[in-house]
C-alpha cells in the first residue's frame, strides 16, 4: 500500500511531515505518536497489522525525522505545545483513534483532556503516571549523557535500559540512530526530561480524569521502567480506562519478537475494533485472552 505524504503547517507556524496511508475499506482514521527520540519510523511494526484495518497517519514532531528539514531553527518546545500539534493534525486528518508509544503518552493524554470531539478511543503504550525508580535512574543518566552531548553514552543507554529485550538488530538501529541526532533534537529530549523531572505526576497526569473516551493501556511484562503494575494507577485517574500486559516482553513491545507482536496486535485489534462491545465485557475477554 502506498502513503501520501505532505508537510502541513501547524502550531506556531511549524512544519510537520506526515505520511497518510489509506485504507479505501476503512470508516475509520488512526493517528500514531511516537516517543522521545523517536520517529515515525518506529511504528513500522505497529502499522503492519493497523493498514489492514484503519486509515493509519504517522507524523514527525518538528525537531525530529522528516520533518527537521522544514523547521531548520525549530523552537523548544514543551508537551504543551505537541499536544496542541496533535490536536492539529487530528482535525486535519479527521482520525478518529489514536495510538501512542512512551512518552508520546503525554501529548497524547494532554489533548484527549481537551475532548477533541472526533476522537472515540485511545491506545496508550508503554506509559504510566509513576516515575519509579527504574524510570528515574534512567532520566537522571539520559540527563548526564545528554548534557555533555555525549552521543555513544546515549545509544548504549537506551540499550541498556529501556531497550534491554530488543534483538540485536532493533539495538544496532536505535544506537545508529540516537547516538547521531542533531544537537537540537539532544537539546530538545533534555528539556523534555527536566519538564518531566520537575512535575509531580498529579501535575501532568491528573488530565486523565477529563477524558471522556475508553482508553487502553498496553505494558510489557518485563518493562522495569513503565510496568503494568504503575500502569494501573491509571485506573484511579481515566473512569474508562481498560489494560493488557503482554507477557515476556520489556518496554518496546510487538518489537522485541513474534509472539508479542501477535499478542499486541490482538489486544489493539479487539479494542479499536469492539466499538459496540460494552467496556465489561470488552474486559473480561482480554482477560481470558491473557
Amino acid at each position: 500500500m502506498y502513503a501520501e505524504k505532505a508537510v502541513i503547517s501547524v502550531h506556531r507556524d511549524l512544519k510537520v511531515h506526515t505520511s497518510y496511508h489509506p485504507n479505501p475499506h476503512a470508516t475509520s482514521t488512526i493517528i500514531l505518536v511516537n516517543g522521545s527520540l523517536a520517529t515515525s519510523a518506529s511504528f513500522n511494526q505497529t502499522l503492519r497489522y493497523l493498514r489492514p484495518l484503519f486509515n493509519v497517519v504517522l507524523f514527525d514532531m518538528p525537531y525530529s525525522g522528516q520533518s527537521r528539514p522544514y523547521n531548520p531553527c525549530p523552537p523548544i518546545i514543551g508537551k504543551e505545545d505537541e499536544a496542541l500539534i496533535l490536536l492539529e493534525l487530528i482535525e486535519h486528518f479527521r482520525a478518529d483513534q489514536v495510538f501512542s508509544f512512551s512518552w508520546g503518552g503525554v501529548a497524547t493524554l494532554l489533548a484527549l483532556a481537551q475532548r477533541p470531539e472526533r476522537i472515540k478511543r485511545a491506545i496508550i503504550s508503554s506509559f504510566s503516571p509513576v516515575l519509579n525508580s527504574a524510570m528515574r535512574d534512567y532520566l537522571a543518566a539520559a540527563l548526564t549523557c545528554l548534557a555533555a552531548r555525549d552521543r555513544p553514552a546515549i545509544g548504549q543507554l537506551i540499550n541498556g535500559t529501556i531497550g534491554e529485550f530488543l534483538p540485536s538488530f532493533f539495538k544496532r538501529c536505535n544506537f545508529r540512530h540516537t547516538s547521531t541526532l542533531e544537537d537540537h533534537e539532544y537539546a530538545q529530549m533534555l528539556f523534555h526530561i527536566r519538564q518531566v523531572l520537575g512535575l509531580h505526576s498529579d501535575n501532568y497526569m491528573g488530565c486523565a480524569g477529563n477524558i471522556d473516551v475508553p482508553l487502553l493501556f498496553i505494558n510489557g511484562e518485563w518493562d522495569r521502567y513503565t510496568s503494568p503494575d504503575d500502569a494501573q494507577h491509571f485506573g484511579k485517574l481515566a473512569s474508562q480506562a481498560e489494560f493488557a500486559t503482554i507477557r515476556h516482553c520489556g518496554h518496546f513491545l510487538e518489537m522485541e519478537h513474534k509472539t508479542a507482536w501477535q499478542e499486541v496486535r490482538e489486544v489493539a485489534e479487539r479494542f479499536l475494533l469492539a466499538e459496540a462491545m460494552p467496556v465489561a465485557e470488552r474486559m473480561e475477554r482480554m482477560a481470558m485472552a491473557g
